[in-house]
């Protein structure tokens, strides 16, 4: 679920309106003397984005809060040299409001959409712009196909992928796993045999919580997704996601009754129906007190942690990567993030275009720290956060085989509905698996 890789932790800093007024008069001094920002030799990489007269390009998204001020942050420099001023605005009713505004006729001139889905939805309307070749040319450079594929509609490419979540990984407590002689387990197989070594020592192998208010259930989505992945391989993924096969189909009962084996198993779990009831945020914290051995959750359940836990191969949590079934048929990995596309295509907003896809743009952004990019010319020295790093490899690595969160690419009256109050039923015991996937697929539109 995407809305919840935008998460993040927000702390203000008293002084950052003070700094911004010295910094704007300071700018005002330096325009006095002549001398314009984009002469600067500290603006020689932003020459291609220069424009000749001041021009403005507004920017609608749900990123919000502090991660917002990190965002505007990383283009300081570019609008400093290039004449570009960019008005970006976040909204908690991006969803909604996108719509409103587009439908009406005045739509952002660049909107970063959370969900595929919805950004294909503006361009079967041919409210989006295709993208420009310059665009085009550092989508090609940046990204694999997997992603590239993820906002192109009927054979054209309207985005850019933006941030990034890697969801296949499993939280554990490097100290339990030292006193106890585990091993990261590399297979399924190994990871199995791990889980009933855990639970043979009378606390639980793994933990888990999907409570979330009005989206109670979405963390068991992404088990499903995970594991159908894993059981299928990418190709059925595709099918299932895109409804060629049904919801139903055998080989998603198949993938659904693996991820039982562990969510639904009172051997590792306990009893499940405290899954329903227990909260997101709070269900991986029993792995830090070594009462539970692994919860498997994205790279940004690492905000969840209290302050001053050291997550570190060698602290107190940190994660694997979430094995596959069989490793000789490639990594999967499930992935969630945002894309850029444009409304406009004035020579100003195919700059700033441009520039969001560019590695220099992903460089900036990765230096302010809590976020990642499957950019492939990201330097992931720049990149902070032991699990953020952990990611960008993972993303990275030719192996990976990266296919997006499903429920963000179904429609909504399934990946934000029936899916999510389908898997909270299933796990509750109010429904068994053919009765749970025979209800989601009786709500898929027609």
């Amino acid at each position: 679920m995407a809305v919840l890789s935008r998460r993040r932790r927000a702390f203000a800093l008293a002084g950052v309106a003070a700094l911004a007024l010295i910094a704007a008069a300071c700018g005002d001094d330096a325009g006095d003397t002549g001398t314009s920002n984009a002469d600067k030799p500290e603006c020689a990489p932003y020459a291609q984005y220069k424009v000749d007269k001041k021009k403005t390009v507004s920017i609608y998204a749900t990123i919000r809060d502090a991660e917002a001020t990190k965002l505007t942050d990383s283009w300081k420099q570019f609008e400093e040299c290039t004449n570009i001023k960019i008005d970006y605005e976040g909204s908690g009713e991006f969803e909604t409001q996108i719509k409103v505004r587009a439908d009406g006729g005045q739509p952002p001139d660049i909107a970063v959409f959370p969900q595929p889905g919805l950004l294909a939805s503006f361009a079967t309307k041919n409210q989006l712009k295709e993208l420009p070749a310059p665009v085009k040319a550092n989508l090609d450079k940046n990204w694999s196909k997997d992603w590239a594929k993820y906002a192109t509609v009927n054979g054209k490419v309207y985005g850019v992928p933006l941030g990034a979540n890697v969801k296949s990984l499993v939280w554990y407590s490097p100290q339990l796993f030292k006193e106890k002689g585990y091993k990261i387990p590399t297979t399924w197989d190994e990871m199995i045999k791990l889980s009933d070594d855990i639970a043979a020592t009378g606390i639980k192998a793994w933990c888990a919580g999907i409570e979330s208010g009005d989206a109670t259930g979405w963390p068991a989505t992404d088990w499903i997704e995970d594991i159908v992945l894993r059981d299928q391989g990418p190709d059925v993924y595709d099918q299932w996601v895109n409804h060629t096969i049904p919801f139903n189909d055998p080989r998603i009962v198949s993938a659904a009754e693996r991820t039982a084996s562990i969510l639904k198993n009172p051997k590792y779990v306990g009893n499940p129906k405290t899954i329903v009831t227990t909260s997101f945020q709070e269900g991986g914290l029993p792995v830090k007190d070594k009462k539970c051995g692994l919860h498997r959750q994205a790279n940004f359940y690492s905000n969840q942690w209290a302050k001053g836990t050291n997550v570190a191969e060698d602290g107190d949590v940190f994660a694997f990567y979430f094995p596959a079934v069989d490793p000789s048929k490639g990594k999967p990995v499930l992935v969630a993030g945002e894309f850029v596309s444009a409304f406009s295509d004035r020579e100003e907003v195919v700059k700033v275009q441009t520039y969001l896809a560019s590695a220099e743009w992903a460089n900036s952004k990765a230096k302010l720290g809590d976020w990642i990019s499957a950019n492939k010319n990201l330097d992931v020295s720049l990149v902070k956060g032991t699990i953020d790093q952990l990611s960008v490899k993972i993303l990275q690595d030719p192996a990976t085989v990266a296919r997006f969160d499903g429920s963000d690419l179904m429609p909504a009256a399934v990946g934000s509905k029936s899916f999510w109050t389908g898997m909270t039923d299933w796990i509750n015991g109010t429904k068994d698996t053919k009765a749970t996937l025979d209800y989601i697929e009786s709500t898929w539109p027609k």
